[in-house]
């Protein structure tokens, strides 16, 4: 599975970004999908996760009630709505992938990866 980020940029405190992940394969709709973040100095961080259907999401305290994961099996492809985007979510963001039916908030359960997309937030 090949994955490949798109959507960010930079963005004034408050704003919204939505990104999007396009996965190849023909496998996509059985992978539990998630979004992770880095910024700079600081471990890769859990930011959301979804299961291989949309109907079950998990999302970080940090972003809850700001972001939303979603999926669009037919279109292989994950998003992140991030909304009242603040200083602190300043970070490369990753997509991946997990060949189970089932998201999961470690990055050690997830076996493929984008190349990130950065995502600035000027205060």
């Amino acid at each position: 599975v090949q994955l490949v980020e798109s959507g960010g940029g930079v963005v004034q405190t408050g704003g919204s970004l939505r990104l999007s992940c396009a996965a190849s394969g023909r496998t996509f709709s059985s992978y539990g999908m998630g979004w992770f973040r880095q910024a700079p100095g600081k471990e890769r961080e859990f930011v959301a996760a979804i299961n291989w259907s949309g109907s079950s999401t998990w999302y970080a305290d940090s972003v809850k009630g700001r972001f939303t994961i979603s999926r669009d099996n037919a279109k292989t492809t994950v998003y992140l709505q991030m909304n009242s985007l603040k200083p602190e979510d300043t970070a490369v963001y990753y997509c991946a992938a997990r060949p189970t039916l089932y998201y999961s908030d470690s990055s050690y359960d997830y076996d493929y990866w984008g190349q990130g997309t950065q995502v600035t937030v000027s205060s």
